[in-house]
């Protein structure tokens, strides 16, 4: 079962590890983005971060075992590096990760082209379009780097991406 639902763009590292997994208990830790799972060095150097189990897979990978997850009686964390990924995966293929509907956003860097929303935490108008894709699905698109510095959620800050 999924437990957690989260897009950070650093994937796994001390927040998801030490704060987020005392507030959801979870079994293990799920990251889907194909860079990390085809990178040796980042595939070891998160599955090393935890003593969690780990699994860092392509999309492609979790398309073939996400079903596994779901059905599993050990909670998950379902994490994804940027928002558009995490839209795929709930919206573009109608993936329903337990009775979770609330995708929190954690660090999304500075960078060209992006709005800044709060401390590091700033997404692009394709990001914009994913958080409005998934709120228009039912999800709550919560924008916290640790639940008590939370900021809000989408429809606080769609007005800056024309919605």
């Amino acid at each position: 079962m999924i437990s957690f639902v989260r897009v950070d763009d650093r994937i796994i590292h001390g927040q998801i590890v030490t704060r987020w997994s005392k507030e959801f208990p979870c079994d293990g830790i799920v990251a889907i983005n194909d860079k990390a799972a085809t990178t040796p060095i980042l595939k070891q150097s998160f599955q090393a971060s935890t003593d969690k189990k780990v699994f860092i897979w392509t999309y492609e990978d979790w398309k073939k075992k996400c079903q596994k997850v779901l059905d599993s009686d050990k909670r998950y964390f379902l994490i994804t590096k940027n928002p558009v990924d995490m839209a795929r995966i709930l919206v573009d293929d109608g993936f329903k990760p337990s009775d979770v509907k609330r995708v929190v956003i954690g660090p999304c860097n500075d960078r060209p082209g992006a709005t800044k929303l709060g401390q590091n935490q700033s997404i692009t108008q394709e990001e914009a379009e994913a958080c409005e894709k998934m709120t228009n699905a039912g999800y709550d698109v919560y924008f916290a780097l640790l639940e008590e510095t939370a900021i809000g959620s989408w429809p606080k800050f769609r007005s800056k991406f024309g919605y």
